[in-house]
């Protein structure tokens, strides 16, 4: 399950864990597209919502720290 984590929580976080953390809800995300492609079925709607929003936020707080993804 997707846990929401909050940017307090983000920018708490190493650069080398945000990688990490962004190269793994990254493969889940992928994992539920293709579901939603295999079945047409969207059946978890707000979990692919969650991930893309922490992805972003993670990407946000790397930016903002200067690190390349």
């Amino acid at each position: 399950m997707v846990l929401i984590i909050k940017a307090q929580e983000i920018r708490s976080m190493q650069n080398d864990a945000l990688v990490v953390k962004l190269t793994e809800l990254s493969l889940e995300l992928g994992i539920e597209r293709r579901k939603v492609a295999a079945t047409g079925v969207a059946s978890k709607v707000v979990k692919t919502r969650e991930l893309r929003r922490t992805i972003a936020r993670i990407k946000t707080i790397l930016k903002e720290r200067g690190v390349a993804t």
